[in-house]
C-alpha cells in the first residue's frame, strides 16, 4: 500500500498538484504547497461542500470569521486548558511522538513499557502538550498580548452566533457554515496532506432545539456520507464508526466518523458532533452576554444544541485522489496497448474540465484552435495543450483528471467540427463548432 502512497505523492509533485512548502531551503516538515491544479482541485472541493450545505439550501448561511480571536474565546472553549495531546521522548534518540500514534500502544499500555520506533530505547511517561501556536499581537512580547491561531474554525461561528441569527433573521433550526485555516501544533504530523499543522477546514455548525438534537444528529451523519458517494468515492472506501462513550469529546453527547480506507488503514475523513449546549454555554458564562434563543412561537428561550459536520479539505482532497487513481491497459492507435495513468475524478473535482489540443502547431491550424479554446474557457477551467504528439497529450490529461479533450485537426478548417474524446471510455465523437458548447454542458453538469 506504501507504494500506492509513493505513486500518489510523485504524481502530486510532478503534475503540479502538491508538492513540499520551501523546498529550495530543504522544506518543512508536513507543510505543503498546493500548485496549479491543486489549487483548482481544492476550490472545487470547497465550492462543491458550499453548495451542498449553503447555497441549495435556506436553512444554512456562510461566514467567514478572523483567525486570530480574543484569547478569552479559547478558555471559554476549554482550549487553553485541555487542548492537548501526550507528548513522549526517547531517552536515546530523543524522538518524540504522540503516545496514542506509537505502534505498539493500546489503552492501559504504559508509554514506558513500549520502545522508539526509531532506535529501540526506552521512552518517557507522557506528558501534556497543548497543541494551539501561541503568537503575541502588537509590538511588545509579553503575556498581555498573548493570542492563539486558532485551532478549529467552530469557536468563530460560536462567538458570532447572536449576531449572525439576529442579522440573517433565521429561526432555529438553522445552521451557519464556514470554510478556513486551522492551525495545530501536532506533534507527529504525516501520510502526506493527511495530518499537517496547517489545515483548511468545511465546518458547519446547525442549531436546533434541545430534544430534536438526536434526530438532526442522525440526519446529518447520513447528508454527510451521501456528499462524499455523490462526488464519486467508492461505497466500500466509507464507513461510519460512532464513537464510544469513552472516546467522546469533553463536548459531546455523539460523534461519529466518516471514514474512508486510505493505503496507510482506515482513517477519519469528517467527525459529525453532537456538542449539545456546551459552546454557547460556556461563551455566555465567560462574556457575559445573553446567547439565548427567542422562540416566539413557543413564547420561551432556550440555549440551542448545536449538531457539527466537521470536515478537512485536505484530507478530502487526498481520500479523492487515492480513490481515483488507477493504472490500466489502454489500446494504441497504431495496435496494442499501452499502460495509462488515470485519475478518474468526479467532474466537479477536476481541476480542468476541457483540454483544447489541435493536432499541430502549423499555422493555419492554430487560429482556429486558439477560437475553440476561446470558447470552452470562458465557460469551464481549460487547458490549451501543444506539444508533443495527440496520444501524448491525452496520456497527460488523463494523469491529472481532465474529463473531456477536444482535439482541433485539419479537418475542422473544412467541417468546423472538433474530435471530443471523454476520459473514461477513451470514446471520441465529431462535434460541430457551433454545437460544442451545448453538448459539453450537457456531460460536464
Amino acid at each position: 500500500m506504501s507504494d500506492l502512497m509513493d505513486a500518489i505523492t510523485g504524481l502530486a509533485k510532478r503534475r503540479g498538484i502538491v508538492f513540499p512548502s520551501s523546498e529550495i531551503y530543504g522544506g518543512l516538515r508536513s507543510s505543503w504547497d498546493y500548485g496549479p491544479l491543486g489549487v483548482e482541485i481544492k476550490n472545487n472541493i470547497k465550492r462543491s461542500w458550499w453548495r451542498a450545505l449553503v447555497q441549495g439550501r435556506d436553512d444554512i448561511v456562510g461566514l467567514d470569521a478572523a483567525i486570530i480571536m480574543s484569547p478569552r474565546v479559547w478558555e471559554a472553549s476549554g482550549h487553553v486548558d485541555s487542548f492537548a495531546d501526550p507528548l513522549v521522548e526517547c531517552h536515546d534518540c530523543h524522538r518524540r511522538y504522540r503516545e496514542d500514534h506509537l505502534p505498539d500502544w493500546a489503552p492501559g499500555v504504559a508509554a514506558a513499557t513500549l520502545r522508539c520506533p526509531e532506535c529501540g530505547g526506552r521512552l518517557t511517561d507522557p506528558k501534556r502538550f497543548n497543541l494551539m501556536f501561541k503568537t503575541h499581537m502588537g509590538p511588545v512580547e509579553e503575556d498581555a498580548a498573548a493570542v492563539y491561531l486558532r485551532p478549529e474554525t467552530a469557536q468563530g461561528v460560536f462567538a458570532d452566533y447572536r449576531t449572525v441569527q439576529q442579522s440573517s433573521r433565521m429561526k432555529i433550526p438553522f445552521g451557519i457554515a464556514q470554510i478556513g485555516k486551522s492551525f495545530r501544533n501536532e506533534i507527529t504530523p504525516g501520510n502526506f496532506i493527511f495530518r499537517t499543522r496547517e489545515f483548511e477546514q468545511m465546518e458547519m455548525e446547525y442549531f436546533v432545539e434541545p430534544g430534536t438534537d438526536e434526530k438532526w444528529f442522525e440526519y446529518w451523519v447520513e447528508e454527510r456520507l451521501r456528499w462524499y458517494l455523490d462526488l464519486g468515492i467508492r461505497e466500500e472506501k466509507l464507513r461510519l464508526r460512532p464513537h464510544e462513550p469513552d472516546e467522546l469529546a469533553h463536548y459531546a453527547k455523539a460523534a461519529t466518523d466518516v471514514e474512508y480506507e486510505f493505503p496507510f488503514g482506515w482513517s477519519e475523513l469528517e467527525g459529525i458532533a453532537n456538542r449539545t449546549d456546551f459552546d454557547l454555554r460556556r461563551h455566555q458564562e465567560f462574556s457575559g452576554e445573553d446567547l439565548t434563543y427567542f422562540d416566539q412561537e413557543g413564547d420561551r428561550r432556550y440555549l440551542p444544541f448545536v449538531v457539527e459536520p466537521s470536515g478537512g479539505v485536505d484530507r478530502a482532497m487526498l481520500a479523492f485522489l487515492v480513490d481515483a487513481y488507477r493504472v490500466e491497459e489502454a489500446p494504441k492507435a497504431s495496435g496494442g496497448t499501452e499502460r495509462r495513468t488515470v485519475l478518474g475524478l468526479h467532474r466537479d473535482i477536476a481541476p480542468m474540465k476541457v483540454a483544447v489540443l489541435p493536432l499541430s502547431r502549423n499555422e493555419a491550424l492554430v487560429p482556429e484552435a486558439r477560437r475553440v479554446f476561446d470558447l470552452v474557457k470562458a465557460r469551464w477551467m481549460s487547458d490549451y495543450d501543444d506539444a508533443g504528439s495527440i496520444g501524448r497529450r491525452y496520456r497527460r490529461q488523463d494523469e491529472v483528471g481532465t474529463p473531456f479533450c477536444v482535439t482541433v485537426d485539419f479537418e475542422s478548417l473544412e467541417d468546423h467540427a472538433v474530435t471530443v474524446r471523454e476520459r473514461d471510455t477513451m470514446t471520441q465523437e465529431r462535434v460541430p463548432i457551433a454545437q460544442l458548447a451545448r453538448r459539453l454542458e450537457e456531460r460536464l453538469n
